[in-house]
């Protein structure tokens, strides 16, 4: 089953699909934005492409989102990973050019509200490496709780890694949106 379109006042959040592998290539290309990533940049279009196809096809366990700013042009995704009942792993990545502008905020903060409100999942959580500021700050932002860390998580392109672990629950994502 496909993944619902979801819309914020700047960007349109659709199913990830096989044909956005050009315009996401510089993403998966950029050895900054895939830094915390669990493999390296890519090297061609071609790897890109079976990346992005094998993220777009359905019934894997996950839902992703491709991030476009109502052009349909894919500049970055959220992915929500199946985990125990009523809890999601989330996931995100996004061209550098439109860091620190909101739209990783405005695109994370949409599924959240799709997963607790649709879903009505209890329980959403991040892992996120150590080092990446960017990426804890945004967690922070939202809401999320550190709960724990890792040690020696994941073999990445950058060698063995800690991972850190942040939460939130539906209930606190309620509280942090009353005024």
């Amino acid at each position: 089953m496909p993944v619902p379109t979801l819309t914020t006042p700047r960007l349109v959040l659709r199913q990830i699909r096989a044909d956005d592998a050009a315009a996401l290539f510089p993403v998966l290309s950029d050895a900054d934005v895939m830094n915390w990533w669990s493999s390296g940049p890519h090297q061609s279009l071609a790897e890109t492409a079976d990346y992005v196809a094998s993220n777009a096809k359905e019934g894997q366990g996950f839902a992703c989102w491709a991030i476009t700013l109502h052009d349909d042009v894919a500049i970055g995704w959220v992915i929500l990973i199946d985990g125990k009942p009523d809890v999601k792993e989330i996931g995100y990545i996004l061209h550098r050019d439109h860091w620190r502008g909101g739209v990783a905020r405005e695109a994370v903060a949409c599924v959240i509200d799709y997963g607790f409100a649709e879903l009505k999942l209890r329980r959403i959580f991040a892992d996120t490496d150590p080092e990446n500021r960017g990426s804890i700050a945004l967690l922070e932002r939202l809401g999320f709780q550190y709960e724990g860390r890792l040690r020696g998580e994941w073999e990445t392109h950058i060698g063995v890694r800690d991972s850190l672990i942040f939460v939130l629950l539906r209930d606190e994502w309620a509280m942090e949106k009353k005024p």
